[in-house]
């Protein structure tokens, strides 16, 4: 009873984050006066200076108005696009790592270019998963026009590219690929003898599109890297010193001895 009280007075638990999320939509909005004002090269120049106040210290959250304010104008001058109120929630949303559902043609490609902006202001990567290979490319292609406008790099990697392209790709700011192509590149990078053959660096922030079908339904196949294996004996077994005599029928070696059945 007592709970049920403080929800009528207060509000359920989503209904305060979203009291709180559109009060930070109020401060963009009250932003985009001033930023609307500025020339390319004045609206282009926030990203290093955001950038630097990262640098010095200042916290995401502290940058998150202003950032989204600069995305939010350069996105409606380089793709003729403008984030709707309700877009800036969504993006809110995933920069908080929780998860957004949005219909078919409700935006999400523009949604996400907001906390993928504000995440690579960090300068330590950002990667944006996609279902398929062809989505990969189309929106590196189409938002990365946003990205690079805004001074971003932007890479895209897909199976067959060559290594050089690939390396660079993941050393991009934003790195757009496959749920599949990232495991697989993750995985021949604990295979790799040194850190010169790795693709990846460090892990920081990722967006992933078709939440539920990645990490839920193709979660279930395992990725398996593998090859033709050598039919040679000698690349199977062990070589034996010369003398050596043969294990016992039925025996198992421990530690260098023998222990029968």
């Amino acid at each position: 009873m007592i709970n049920s009280l403080l929800t009528r007075v207060f509000g359920s638990r989503n209904e305060r984050q979203l009291r709180q999320l559109n009060r930070i939509v109020a401060k963009i909005n009250a932003l985009e006066p001033d930023i609307e004002k500025l020339s390319d090269e004045q609206l282009k120049a926030k990203t290093p200076e955001f950038k630097q106040r990262i640098a010095d210290g200042e916290a995401l959250d502290k940058v998150l108005p202003e950032a989204f304010a600069v995305c939010r104008e350069a996105s409606r001058r380089v793709l003729g696009m403008r984030h709707y109120d309700v877009q800036l929630i969504g993006g809110m949303v995933l920069h908080l790592g929780k998860i957004a559902e949005m219909r078919t043609g409700e935006g999400k490609t523009l949604v996400a270019t907001l906390p993928v902006y504000l995440n690579a202001l960090e300068g330590k990567g950002v990667h944006v998963v996609t279902v398929n290979d062809y989505l990969a490319r189309r929106d590196s292609a189409q938002m990365g026009k946003l990205y690079n406008w805004l001074g971003m790099s932007v890479g895209v990697v897909y199976p067959g590219m060559p290594h050089s392209d690939k390396r660079e790709a993941y050393a991009s700011d934003i790195t757009y690929g496959t749920n599949n192509e990232f495991g697989f590149d993750y995985l021949r990078d604990n295979m790799a003898l040194s850190r010169a053959d790795r693709y990846q660096r460090g892990l920081h922030y990722a967006i992933v599109d078709e939440v539920d079908s990645i990490l839920i339904d193709e979660a279930r196949t395992p990725l398996i890297i593998s090859g033709p294996a050598d039919d040679s004996p000698g690349a199977v077994h062990p070589r034996q010193p010369r003398g050596a005599q043969p294990d016992p029928p039925g025996s198992r070696r421990r530690r260098g001895r023998f222990l029968g059945r």
